[in-house]
């Protein structure tokens, strides 16, 4: 299983189970907790949850899901934002690693979480939502579960910090280029000859790079024998043609886990896909993957963006510069930072598939 993040209301997420940011009493209050009593039945709901009694801060319990698509609501009690100084965010932690325990226990294969204690808790979102990230995180490494996280709306997800800083600079910078290069070519000539495509989109990234690289020029062809005057070239037939194939993608895949000393478990798990998905991968000489698995892949991988680009050949793609999921995506790995989950955040706030299947 993998971590999704969706932008809907929790309370119709079909899952086993959804958590509720729960009163510390069997109560319940304004917001999710409200939202949550209403759409599974508020009588019923409340009549189980007395059975529970008090719920100390970060603990979690669970009720039947009633009216609501999920069969269980695991209910944690978030902290009320002090300041920072008083162990709210360990008890956040505390509220999501309970949480994810108890669902394990409950036999659920899917839970979905809001970011707890963000509403009139006041829990500053950005810090909730990388709380979040880093227990789902550390869960998945070990467990078999597809986690959830549920937005509401898009002044709920909020990113911070230095490495998401540049991503919106990076984007406008490159677009810019991209811009540019699509009124060059624009202008040329039918009869110009250019580089072939396999080495314009090769190089494509080099020649506007941020750094202002010189751009690379593009290859002279090598003339032909019958060009030069030199006997005419032998036709290759199909058979010879075929026998020069280089390896496949998952070839290519299985090549670089061994030569990296990685274990399967560990490149699924921090490609953010399914443990299912890969053994198909493996068994499959032949497999044609979804672009953004095939990427995924290449980030647990730790390859660099030039590894990257001929990773993705192989599987018959390419990166472009006018594609946001791909700049967001170049903009990570050239800073070093291979966490799909980080770049996931990234590419939801933007408007983009995530990573992983």
């Amino acid at each position: 299983m993998s971590f999704r993040i969706i932008r809907s209301d929790i309370t119709k997420v079909a899952a086993d189970a959804i958590v509720n940011t729960a009163n510390p009493l069997p109560v319940f209050g304004s917001g999710t907790d409200r939202a949550v009593y209403t759409a599974a039945g508020a009588g019923d709901l409340l009549a189980e949850r007395r059975k529970i009694g008090r719920i100390g801060v970060g603990e979690a319990a669970a009720t039947p899901g009633f009216a609501l698509p999920a069969k269980y609501i695991i209910h944690t009690v978030g902290p009320a934002w002090e300041g920072g100084d008083r162990g709210e965010r360990e008890a956040v932690r505390r509220c999501y690693d309970n949480s994810l325990a108890l669902a394990a226990k409950l036999g659920c294969e899917s839970v979905a979480f809001p970011l707890i204690a963000t509403g009139t808790y006041g829990f500053p979102k950005d810090e909730a939502l990388q709380i979040a990230v880093a227990a789902f995180s550390s869960f998945l490494a070990s467990h078999e579960m597809e986690v959830i996280l549920v937005v509401f709306d898009k002044e709920s997800f909020v990113l911070s910090g230095r490495i998401f800083s540049g991503v919106d600079e990076f984007i406008d910078e490159n677009y810019a280029a991209a811009a540019e290069n699509a009124e060059y070519f624009s202008g040329l000539s039918k009869k110009e000859e250019i580089a072939p495509i396999g080495d314009f989109f090769a190089s494509l990234f080099d020649e506007y790079d941020i750094d202002s690289k010189p751009a690379r020029p593009a290859r002279k062809r090598a003339p032909t024998p019958a060009a030069s005057g030199g006997a005419k070239a032998k036709k290759r037939s199909l058979e010879e043609i075929i026998a020069q194939v280089d390896e496949t993608w998952q070839e290519s895949l299985l090549r670089l886990i061994d030569e990296k000393g990685y274990g399967d478990t560990e490149v699924y798990k921090r490609a953010n896909i399914d443990r299912k998905l890969f053994s198909k991968i493996r068994s499959n000489r032949d497999y044609r993957p979804k672009k953004m698995t095939a990427v995924a892949l290449a980030l647990a991988l730790r390859l660099s963006f030039d590894e990257t680009k001929d990773f993705l050949m192989r599987a018959g793609y390419a990166f472009s510069p006018s594609s946001v999921s791909d700049l967001i995506i170049r903009y990570f790995i050239e800073e070093g930072v291979y966490d799909v989950y980080a770049i996931n955040l990234a590419l939801f706030s933007h408007g983009q598939p995530i990573l992983g299947e």
